[in-house]
């Protein structure tokens, strides 16, 4: 079942997706309550929506299905981290640390946007950069799950595409933190929350999804990967994640980018140049992935923002020697 969150003649409302268009639910709700109610009571929600005249979704503006209390994204795609690591901090080859556990960074959960929303370039970059992920929606709550368990804690699955300001990001993560602003300003989720049993029929023996995933920069397909391709599996990503602390329903962990193309930084890694170039105002950016749908969205220019001065330089050594 495919749970969706939309925008008509102004009034937000939520439902399932079928080939002939949304159907509202008959008491609203938003996608988060049905998910901590459960899965019975959202397929019962969404079998009686089913029933009811559809919409068109050409009519209405999607918004992201899910409002999530909290974003892991994790980065699981060797490929994808080898050519990252050469285009944001220069290394010669995927940190060994990389190979020894699922790492992640907490996101914006403020920051999503619709599926065919538009993306603005946030203020300051000049290297702006797509990433191609799928996301699994947490259905319970759970502490230090095992990977056996964790299969019962996944709701569903959806597209994300973390934007990134691959110069900002570079500069933060100099310091040891991050990323932070080179991530925070927008990430797509959508078009809708497919529920797990959808993509049962795609695992494979241990634990993977093979469904291929394909992005295209105004029309011309920049990346294609699949994600068999994972180093970990959905259900690993989730025992590290409530690993000596708590998932709850709603949260989000994203798989990290595909790789082959999966964003632009990878391809510049490898090349050592910004090519094809970094996206721009007008630019489109199209993702598909196999039975999760597709988003599309456009660049367009960003705010203007108050520049915020350079450190105050204390002389603390001499304080210290006093």
């Amino acid at each position: 079942m495919r749970f969706a969150t939309w925008v008509q003649d102004g009034q937000v409302t939520t439902g399932v997706a079928s080939d002939d268009g949304l159907h509202a639910f008959d008491r609203q709700t938003t996608i988060l309550e049905l998910v901590r109610a459960g899965l019975p009571v959202a397929f019962e929600a969404g079998a009686a929506a089913l029933g009811k005249r559809p919409v068109d979704l050409a009519a209405v503006r999607l918004l992201p299905p899910i409002e999530p209390p909290t974003v892991r994204d994790f980065a699981a795609f060797e490929e994808h981290v080898d050519g990252v690591a050469r285009s944001v901090t220069a290394a010669a080859e995927v940190e060994p640390e990389w190979y020894k556990r699922p790492v992640f960074y907490f996101g914006n959960p403020y920051a999503m946007i619709g599926a065919h929303d538009d993306v603005a370039v946030p203020p300051g970059c000049q290297v702006m950069d797509y990433e191609l992920e799928v996301a699994a929606i947490v259905s319970r709550d759970g502490s230090s799950v095992t990977p056996a368990e964790a299969r019962d804690y996944i709701f569903g699955y959806t597209i994300f595409n973390d934007w990134s300001a691959r110069d900002l990001q570079a500069g933060e993560m100099k310091v040891g933190l991050g990323p932070a602003k080179g991530k925070d300003f927008a990430t797509t989720l959508g078009p809708f929350l497919v529920t797990a049993d959808e993509l049962d029929p795609f695992l494979t023996a241990d634990g993977l999804l093979d469904i291929d995933g394909t992005v295209s920069v105004n029309g011309t397909v920049i990346g294609r990967d699949n994600l068999r391709n994972m180093s970990w599996s959905f259900d690993e990503l989730l025992a590290q994640a409530s690993r000596g602390t708590w998932v709850k329903s709603g949260d989000v962990l994203g798989s990290g980018t595909l790789g082959n193309g999966g964003c632009l930084g990878e391809l510049w890694g490898r090349s050592g140049t910004r090519t094809p170039e970094p996206l721009q105002p007008g630019d489109v950016v199209e993702m598909t992935v196999a039975t999760l749908g597709t988003i599309r969205n456009t660049v367009v220019p960003g705010p203007e923002a108050p520049a915020i001065r350079e450190a105050r330089r204390h002389d603390w050594k001499a304080q210290r020697r006093n």
